[in-house]
Order: C-alpha cells, then sequence, then structure tokens
C-alpha cells in the first residue's frame, strides 16, 4: 500500500487517483517541468490542438496529463451539447414545463464551466490534480 503526496492516504499500488483528495498519483511530474510548461498546460484547456501541434505533450508529463484532462472534458462537452440539442427539442413541446426543464439542463453547462476553469488554475499553479467526476475516467493519450 502507497499513500498520497497530497493528503498522506492510504490507497491501492495500481490507483492513478487518490480516492480521498483525488490527486493524480502516477504522473511524474518534476516541479521544473510544471514551471516551464505551465503556459501550453493551460492551452489545453482553451486551445486544445496547440499542444497536440507543437508536439509538447510527448515531452512533457505535466502538458500530456493536463491535455488528457482537457481532452475527456472536451469530449464530454460535445456529448452534452448533443444530448442538450435533442432534449431542447422534445422539451420545447412541452410549453412553460419544457421551457424550464431547458434551463435546468443548460446548468450543466455551468457545471462544465467550472470543471474547465478548476483544470486552468490547476496547469497554473503546478498541480497535476484530477479534475472532479471526470478527470480518472479516461487516459486518452498513452
Amino acid at each position: 500500500m502507497a499513500n498520497c503526496k497530497n493528503c498522506n492516504t492510504q490507497m491501492d499500488d495500481n490507483a492513478n487517483v487518490c480516492p480521498s483528495c483525488n490527486a493524480a498519483v502516477n504522473t511524474s511530474v518534476s516541479a521544473n517541468d510544471a514551471e516551464d510548461n505551465k503556459l501550453m498546460a493551460i492551452l489545453a484547456y482553451i486551445i486544445f490542438w496547440v499542444p497536440l501541434v507543437t508536439g509538447d505533450y510527448k515531452k512533457s508529463p505535466f502538458v500530456k496529463f493536463h491535455l488528457n484532462q482537457a481532452f475527456v472534458l472536451l469530449i464530454v462537452t460535445v456529448a452534452y451539447s448533443v444530448v442538450f440539442s435533442i432534449l431542447s427539442v422534445i422539451f420545447a413541446f412541452l410549453g412553460a414545463i419544457g421551457g424550464i426543464l431547458i434551463m435546468l439542463l443548460g446548468l450543466i453547462y455551468l457545471a462544465i464551466s467550472v470543471l474547465y476553469i478548476l483544470g486552468i488554475v490547476n496547469a497554473a499553479t503546478g498541480k497535476t490534480k484530477a479534475l472532479p467526476i471526470i478527470g480518472d475516467k479516461l487516459t486518452i493519450l498513452k
């Protein structure tokens, strides 16, 4: 059993994320790597293709971690946009109740925006902390 470096919680040796504080544990990111590549990590959340085109994710585990987080978030955003569009058309026929349901569905976009902000803040502060709810579910770049 290993201990989390962030909160010292005991966890499984094969865990990628601490069950207590949700910090990524199997990323080997040095302080220099995080400091030197903050801009690319931030750009992964804003203009995701820039770190891909430049190839910085191949050289930097810090950029790769945040690019993975941004990709998962982008997939969730696109998938939810499709679902939202379909449900909006359906709910449009329900009158006032449908309008309320559409507004409630719109609140999920607010939650997605908060996840983008959290990712940018983590990248700007040099942390490799997985995003809540979706951050440890999928790894796209290996």
